[in-house]
């Protein structure tokens, strides 16, 4: 038929109808042929289920990172990998709520009803992480973890028992659950909150160690270097371990390894966060009031005192700083969040203010246009902020992640090996919504944005 009308088409200088609707049938069958070929965009409804993931950054030599891959090469790789300079994602199939990392190990938990909730990676020579016992020799257990591992709890419960959160400190962690509050790793200044024991070996040690009930139920747990802070569900907080800095708040620079409550400047106060890293502390009460505690030797309390050390809970009155929504605490520096979402600095060190700015005795504001607001997103404001031994993060209300600080061994994620002086914002394949900071890496926990 196509053929005779072809033949027909030639003889005339006007093709017939039916053969132009014949032609126009072809030229859609080929076009709908090039259309099949064409990939599929699908678009995602509002319903869309987001997925979590978790990205890690940093020093990967100690296992901290939790990608074995890149202590002991594979055979697709000629050399270990000791540092990963920007963000790589973690592999877990659980739903990560709460992650700390601390000298050179990591701990994440999960509220999963599972028996399995916590999991540590990284350097293991106290048994921080738990005893994890080797595959070569049953009664030996590995000092380095090298991918993430569970931890086995002495919980009495383990289904109807939920893990709210994880903290880690230079060799000690604790672990919060709502029935209570687990420690282990090195007890050397009663860190963990249990008596010392001289001479105790911490390394392949199985003791997890369940600290004795307080006034009221933990809301928080924090690790110093060598301390331990916890916030009370009706505000209180009490302290243990080195106090050499005074680091415990108790009024005297002694070892204290029996949880015990603070005073000060902090009776009566309903105190909704605590941070600490180092041997700094500060906490913030529901009224937006700042108080501190601890080391000073790098300004932190100087606009207070004269002295280096404060072994008790003092009020900070920086009137110019606003109300304070959050605090964040490192070796030689602090952070404060207040309610406008503005962050202030002060201490000693890489302020995030520029290389000209290194060291402040009250807290002095970074600009906001540093932390993504514009003229064009007016109302960006951060919304958290974390602190490191020598290195801040803040997230903002767009989820976006922005760090600044001493880059050791790459553990900012900005892709080099150099300080940062300002806020630069780590390109994170997700929406943040916590992260982790330790001394040389990093965790954070994001939300797929489809």
């Amino acid at each position: 038929m196509l053929s005779l009308l072809y033949r027909v088409s030639r003889r005339r200088t006007v093709l017939k109808p039916q053969f132009m609707v014949l032609r126009n049938l072809t030229a859609k069958v080929g076009k709908n042929k090039e259309e099949d070929e064409l990939p599929i965009f699908q678009y995602v409804g509002n319903r869309a289920k987001r997925k979590d993931r978790v990205f890690v950054w940093g020093f990967s030599s100690t296992g901290a990172l939790g990608i074995p891959s890149f202590v002991v090469p594979d055979s697709g790789r000629k050399k270990p990998k000791r540092f990963q300079l920007t963000p790589y994602r973690l592999d877990m199939e659980e739903k990560i709520s709460s992650a700390a990392c601390g000298y050179g190990f990591t701990l994440m938990s999960s509220t999963t009803r599972d028996v399995t909730k916590v999991w540590g990676m990284g350097l293991n020579k106290d048994s921080q992480i738990g005893f994890h016992r080797s595959r070569r020799d049953r009664t030996k257990g590995y000092e380095y973890v090298l991918e993430p591992s569970p931890v086995p709890l002495p919980l009495d419960k383990p289904q109807n028992t939920q893990v709210l959160q994880v903290s880690c400190g230079r060799a000690h962690s604790l672990i919060l659950t709502d029935e209570g509050v687990l420690s282990m790793g090195n007890n050397s200044y009663g860190q963990c909150a249990r008596k010392i024991v001289e001479g105790e070996i911490y390394s392949e040690s199985q003791l997890i160690h369940r600290v004795m009930p307080l006034d009221s139920k933990v809301s928080q747990i924090a690790c110093g270097q060598d301390h331990s802070l916890f916030r009370m569900e009706k505000g209180e907080v009490y302290s243990c371990g080195w106090g050499a800095d005074g680091q415990t708040g108790l009024g005297h620079y002694n070892i204290c390894s029996v949880p015990t409550k603070l005073c000060g400047d902090l009776s009566g106060m309903n105190i909704v966060q605590v941070a600490t890293y180092g041997d700094c502390c500060l906490a913030v009460s529901k009224e937006g009031e700042l108080f501190g505690w601890g080391n000073s030797e790098y300004l932190q309390f100087a606009s207070i005192t004269d002295t280096t050390q404060v072994n008790v809970p003092r009020h900070l009155s920086f009137h110019h700083v606003g109300k304070v929504k959050q605090v964040a605490c490192g070796g030689t520096s602090c952070a404060v969040l207040n309610t406008d979402g503005n962050v202030f600095v002060w201490g000693y060190g890489i302020l995030g203010k520029g290389p000209n700015v290194m060291e402040s005795k009250i807290p002095e504001m970074i600009p906001p246009t540093l932390f993504g607001m514009s003229e064009f997103n007016p109302n960006v404001r951060v919304t958290q902020i974390y602190s490191g031994l020598s290195h801040f993060a803040a997230v903002n209300s767009r989820g976006e992640l922005f760090v600044w600080g001493k880059n050791i061994r790459g553990g900012l994620g900005t892709g080099r090996l150099e300080d940062q002086y300002f806020p630069w914002r780590v390109t994170v394949p997700g929406e943040v919504v916590e992260v982790a900071c330790g001394v040389d890496h990093m965790m954070a926990l994001v939300k797929s944005f489809i």
